[in-house]
């Protein structure tokens, strides 16, 4: 087992705490506030290529998110070639890093080039799949940011262009791919500690700073609705964490209940699902997370199976110094404190690259990667009203 096992062990009799300890943290570490330029590090990704064997490039910086998906990649043994973006303060940090990629001024100049295998980008919500469309029609394969679409009809064009061309469309949806313990706990689950699935409820708060934030998010027509945008991820990890292939959007709820200066805002979002399993999922997203957090927000998850349940922690442990990427795992012998800070990594990427160069699905399944995607844009639709 990779990750640290922490066991409790539980006498048979009633448990008298006598000496609780409150760890008060003040705000601090203000760059882990910033959620949209965060970027999880581990040095236990697994290199799956020698140098030069997989060579991608990286465009459209419109959105953080972008520096994890260069870093996953890079992380794996991918080779990073070409950056198009034109505001160069977005890339001067991924050159030092990288230092045989090379800035293009056109988007085509990529396109063109036969020895890059994959595009990633993290564009505006409502331009990722135009960009992708290019990408498909080069004869490339394509991995962006998530939400990958913001429209049920965007959603039909990736799969028809899919179809067609034979190439990948996927997404990164980094609330459990670029999280050690989310992914971990995706594992645990698939080696059936707790059984069958049979509850998962996703609480995503995020940090807003709205002051940081660029005009299109808050174009709902741009960022396509809280459901579809962060909801994508919560969708993700229903599928994941039931084994499920679909799901019954039952109920779903869009406001702005704080944020009158930004009405196209979506600063609180839920809904509920029944998986094809027969799983009940829930989540809810707000942009509340409280100022005296320590970090940009505080995403858990819960999920009960028939023979035992398991909370992810994935950021922080409030109050305390253990830090996040944590599982809470309790089956039917003992509780147990799983620490995955650096011992996972992220293997998605490996296992994308491979994918890649050997045509198989062992990373995520194009149709997961979609049903996710549709699963969110139906619930905000719900939500909306229409």
């Amino acid at each position: 087992m990779r990750c640290s096992f922490f066991n409790v062990l539980v006498s048979p009799g009633p448990v008298v705490y006598t000496d609780v300890v409150i760890h008060s943290k003040g705000r601090n570490m203000s760059g882990q506030r910033d959620g949209m330029n965060y970027v999880p590090e581990s040095s236990a990704t697994a290199i799956v290529v020698e140098p030069g064997d997989f060579v991608f490039a990286a465009s459209h910086f419109d959105h953080g998110h972008i520096y994890g998906q260069i870093s996953g990649l890079a992380g794996a043994g991918g080779t990073l070639k070409y950056i198009y973006e034109p505001d160069a303060s977005r890339h001067n940090d991924v050159l030092a890093k990288n230092p045989g990629a090379r800035v293009v001024d056109r988007f085509e100049e990529i396109l063109d080039d036969d020895e890059v295998k994959l595009v990633t980008s993290a564009a505006i919500p409502c331009e990722r799949c135009s960009v992708g469309m290019q990408v498909l029609d080069a004869g490339k394969d394509y991995l962006t940011d998530k939400s990958p679409f913001t429209t049920l009809e965007q959603l039909e064009q990736a799969r028809q262009k899919v179809a067609q061309t034979g190439r990948k469309y996927m997404v990164c949806y980094s609330e459990r791919l670029l999280s050690e313990s989310g992914y971990y706990a995706g594992e645990l689950i698939e080696q059936g500690v707790i059984g069958d699935v049979l509850s998962v409820i996703n609480l995503a708060p995020h940090n807003l700073a709205a002051h940081t934030r660029p005009d299109w998010f808050f174009e709902k027509a741009k960022y396509g609705g809280i459901l579809t945008d962060i909801g994508s991820h919560q969708f993700e990890q229903f599928l994941t964490y039931t084994g499920a292939t679909d799901g019954t959007v039952n109920f779903a709820r869009v406001a702005n209940l704080g944020n009158p200066d930004y009405p196209e805002l979506d600063d609180f979002g839920e809904a509920s699902l029944t998986m094809d399993t027969g799983a009940s999922c829930y989540c809810r997203l707000d942009w509340f997370n409280p100022g005296g957090l320590r970090t940009w927000g505080d995403g858990r998850t819960f999920v009960v199976g028939t023979k035992g349940s398991i909370e992810i922690r994935k950021y922080i442990d409030v109050a305390r110094e253990t830090g996040g990427n944590r599982i809470f795992l309790v089956d039917g012998e003992k509780e147990q404190e799983i620490a995955c800070e650096g011992q996972v990594g992220f293997p998605y990427f490996g296992k994308l690259i491979l994918d890649i160069l050997n045509r198989t699905e062992n990373a995520m399944t194009q149709a997961h990667a979609f049903k996710a995607a549709e699963l969110s844009m139906l619930a905000q639709r719900m939500g909306e009203g229409a």
